[in-house]
């Protein structure tokens, strides 16, 4: 199997893949990417908002701003690795509404336990995924034009069974430890402890196992990773299972959260997971991508939003600012493209001006 990974790969089927990019140091190859730029930039806009918006840097703010960023930052897990196989899944709000609604009516309306509607919610989440997976993986349906259905069929089926209704009695212990704080006098809510161990989880499972390595020879060429053994069907199947099982424990967490389980709930959220995927530095064309790059665009979205609404900015302005900033990130993902081919081009012909200079003094020597 080929040991590629993703620095050694370009953003366009039609380029080279090669390893030149090892030839350079470590701190070179970490800093000159776009993972650490992404992480500059949260790290500037962290600064900025500090010491030029009110209140940003109060416990509060810091709050909401990781609770209402945790829905995408774990959506972002599985989004992250399906997106580098060369597929995307835009079903995954869908997915988040349904099995909200589902959790909703298995606790409220069957009497059903907490425990068992929320196992139940997850497993109708897998489901979906699996749908998803199948037509993908197995059927070769494109990516984007199944998931552009199943968006709407999964939120048709959530509609149907709840209508404009909701679902609104929960648990006490459930929707408190949804909103708790790991500690009391710290910004950090309950929900970052199993966004912490989904983290893990996935970074191991990406970036250092087999099934990781797969992942990324899917995304640079399909039929090459066939040939190297790789399942190709069975590993895009099991990250769309993954996906619809993460959206279903979203759903959940969701519903605990808001206190409210209806049809509508995140919708249009997988706009938000797809454009933080992109800004982290994943490529559209596949076979390119690192986590830690996604997770800080993920937080930098979420703190230019808060920062701007603290300001008092309405929503369409924020969108515009984040839409102009994912034309940006994805435009200087084939401009960085294109200058390396540029300078690679100008030192294979340098270094052959030398050796022909070269070739020229031995033979009049």
């Amino acid at each position: 199997m080929s040991t590629l990974t993703p620095e050694s790969t370009s953003d366009s089927p039609s380029v080279a893949r090669t390893y030149a990019a090892f030839s350079r140091p470590m701190w070179q190859r970490v800093i000159f990417s776009r993972e650490f730029a992404v992480i500059a930039l949260l790290i500037a806009a962290v600064v900025y908002s500090r010491s030029e918006v009110a209140y940003f840097d109060g416990p509060q703010t810091m709050y909401y701003l990781f609770r209402d960023t945790a829905s995408v930052l774990l959506l972002a897990l599985p989004m992250t690795a399906i997106i580098i196989t060369g597929e995307i899944d835009l079903s995954v709000a869908s997915t988040v509404g349904l099995t909200s609604v589902a959790f909703g009516m298995l606790y409220d309306d069957a009497g059903l336990s907490a425990t068992t509607a929320a196992l139940i919610a997850i497993g109708i989440g897998v489901l979906c995924g699996a749908f998803n997976g199948f037509l993908i993986a197995y059927v070769g349906l494109p990516s984007i034009a199944v998931t552009i259905g199943t968006l709407a069929l999964f939120r048709g089926i959530a509609a149907g069974l709840l209508g404009t209704e909701s679902r609104t009695d929960f648990p006490e212990a459930w929707t408190d430890w949804a909103k708790e704080r790991i500690f009391e006098d710290q910004p950090y809510p309950m929900i970052l402890i199993p966004f912490a161990v989904l983290a893990i989880v996935f970074t191991l499972l990406i970036h250092f196992s087999p099934f990781g390595r797969g992942i990324f020879e899917i995304g640079q060429n399909d039929e090459a990773a066939h040939f190297t053994g790789v399942n190709v069907a069975r590993t895009k199947a099991i990250l769309f299972v993954l996906s619809g099982a993460v959206a279903g424990f979203v759903g959940i967490y969701t519903t605990l959260v808001t206190g409210v389980a209806r049809a509508e709930n995140s919708t249009g959220l997988e706009l938000s997971v797809i454009a933080a995927v992109l800004l982290g530095g994943v490529s559209i064309f596949g076979g390119k991508g690192a986590l830690h790059g996604v997770l800080a665009g993920v937080l930098l979205i979420g703190v230019i939003q808060r920062a701007m609404l603290l300001n008092g900015e309405t929503i369409n302005v924020i969108n515009i600012v984040i839409g102009v900033l994912l034309v940006l990130s994805v435009m200087s993902t084939s401009l960085l493209a294109a200058a390396r081919r540029v300078v690679e081009a100008s030192r294979g012909a340098r270094s052959s001006g030398r050796s022909s200079h070269s070739a020229g003094k031995r033979s009049l020597s």
